[in-house]
């Protein structure tokens, strides 16, 4: 059978060694989310984000733009903030020996200053981090690579996204964080598999009906979408039916968008969901090799009526259920490739943008192409011959 048409090997979901490969290649070379601009709104607020070993920070400064830091003091390399969220008053002083920086990143204060020999604050300002904003979103890249912009990778959906007002919504909570024992693919790969959606989402099945789609971007692949549309709803279902009936119209989208219920996958571990109450993103954290962590939080535009309060419950409450289906999924896949059993399977010609991801990890990392894993302590060589002999 043609690779393309295979999945990834059962190996590169089990081993430590392929992990760190990805570390690199897959997720710090990619764009990262670290919150909306409605999380920062005043100078001074920050947000913080961390994934492996890095630690960012992203602030408001004085003239109300956005910076993002690497989250450590020049003098010692401290972790400067501690908290999620939160106002820094006037400057960001090190909890360590009380250096400050201004919002800009500027060392703007030293204790005991003149106990350091030639010391030049200028040359010890705060690390800074690339960053993006698109649509409120504000995005991070720690590693350098050729990865287009945020905007680029979404440019066939521009139209389609404005419609929503990302830029003006607001978070509905906090971040929360669910632990889940598998690798990060399961959960992106779950995410974007289409033909497990009557099998084993009876509930979400019966709110879209036979509407439900999956396209990969035409631009190189870089967004995968999914979509379904709640009019096509069938009777037998209590939320769904409550959904259809609280949901009010939302005066900011077309007829054919009321009830449309819309999900992007921003590669390699962003998830959008797109509603016309709210919206939510999952973020897929690796954290070892079988052990992630998901990072979400929802948003909304202001509005104040009960029908929209409750249709906002009501699709929690469906995305629960739907959630915990999903778990015991992927929990029995990963169990799958635990046993060692488990080589690769086919991908049906519809598996699209299963295919298309598969296709990106062998491409980013071609040592995945191997059927039988190598020894751990080889990986990381084979996959350096390997991409050095593709060039």
């Amino acid at each position: 059978m043609d690779n393309q048409y295979k999945s990834l090997p059962g190996w590169t979901y089990t081993s430590e060694a392929f992990f760190e490969l990805e570390k690199t290649e897959l997720i710090l070379k990619n764009w990262q989310l670290v919150c909306h601009i409605s999380n920062i709104p005043e100078t001074g607020d920050f947000f913080t984000f961390e994934i492996f070993n890095e630690r960012i920070f992203v602030i408001r400064d004085e003239d109300k733009n956005i910076k993002a830091f690497h989250n450590l003091c020049s003098h010692r390399g401290t972790k400067l903030i501690d908290e999620i969220s939160g106002t820094c008053s006037g400057k960001i002083t090190c909890p360590y020996h009380a250096w400050g920086y201004n919002f800009q990143g500027d060392l703007i204060k030293v204790p005991y200053e003149n106990q350091f020999n030639d010391l030049n604050k200028a040359e010890h300002a705060l690390q800074s981090v690339e960053l993006e904003i698109f649509q409120g979103f504000i995005f991070v890249k720690l590693l350098a690579s050729d990865t287009p912009s945020v905007h680029k990778q979404f440019a066939p959906y521009i139209d389609e996204i404005k419609k929503y007002k990302l830029e003006e919504m607001k978070p509905l909570g906090r971040v929360t964080m669910r632990p889940r024992n598998v690798n990060w693919k399961q959960i992106a790969d779950n995410y974007v598999d289409a033909l497990h959606i009557p099998v084993a989402h009876p509930g979400l099945s019966k709110l879209v009906g036979k509407s439900y789609g999956v396209e990969v971007s035409s631009n190189n692949g870089y967004i995968h979408k999914m979509w379904g549309d709640g009019s096509n709803a069938r009777k037998d279902n209590l939320s769904n039916n409550l959904y259809n009936k609280y949901l009010p119209s939302m005066s900011h989208l077309p007829e054919d968008k009321q009830r449309y219920w819309l999900y992007y996958r921003l590669w390699p571990n962003l998830a959008f969901d797109i509603y016309p109450e709210q919206m939510d993103f999952m973020q897929f954290i690796p954290i070892d090799a079988q052990t992630t962590m998901i990072r979400e939080i929802a948003y909304a535009l202001p509005d104040n009526r009960r029908e929209t309060k409750v249709a906002q419950y009501l699709n929690w409450r469906i995305n629960r259920e739907v959630n915990n289906e999903d778990t015991q999924l992927i929990n029995w896949v990963q169990e799958g490739m635990n046993s060692n059993k488990f080589k690769d399977g086919p991908l049906a010609k519809t598996e699209i943008c299963l295919i298309d991801s598969a296709s990106k990890v062998r491409n980013s990392l071609p040592v995945a192409s191997l059927q039988i894993a190598p020894k751990e302590s080889e990986i990381s060589k084979i996959n350096a011959e390997l991409m050095l002999s593709s060039t």
